[in-house]
């Protein structure tokens, strides 16, 4: 097996292995996943953004946006009693438009201050547990 096929062969385990991890995932899961995903692609724009790669910079950056409209997007706002999904819908609208800063300024320490913000959040959620159907 060439070394193509055998990356080629990684790359589709892989993907079977995050499309069987979300198909199994409970809400609280998918979350977490999804504020993984949007880390991992800071952390590699960041990267980038450090060794001049313009272009793997402007890509994660997109796909990092992308992932925090979606947390933003999954907020329910009708939850009575508590302010905490309208203040991390702003945290959220806050991390889109640093992310936008950054990529335009080509400053890696916007980036390091939304992973951490990023970081924060999911550190709190990771601290719930999740409710179990009855």
């Amino acid at each position: 097996m060439s070394n193509y096929n055998s990356q080629e062969a990684l790359k589709q385990y892989r993907q079977l292995g995050l499309e069987t991890q979300i198909n199994n995932a409970s809400p609280h899961r998918l979350i977490q996943l999804l504020m993984e995903g949007a880390l991992e692609r800071l952390n590699g724009a960041k990267a980038a953004m450090e060794r001049g790669d313009t272009a793997t910079k402007g890509a994660l950056i997109g796909k990092a946006m992308g992932i925090i409209s979606g947390l933003r997007s999954s907020l329910d706002m009708n939850v009575e009693g508590t302010d905490l999904p309208e203040r991390l819908d702003n945290l959220y609208d806050y991390m889109g438009r640093r992310l936008l800063e950054a990529s335009a300024s080509n400053k890696s320490e916007m980036v390091g201050e939304v992973i951490d913000l990023l970081k924060t959040v999911k550190s709190g959620w990771d601290g719930i547990e999740p409710k179990v159907a009855t």
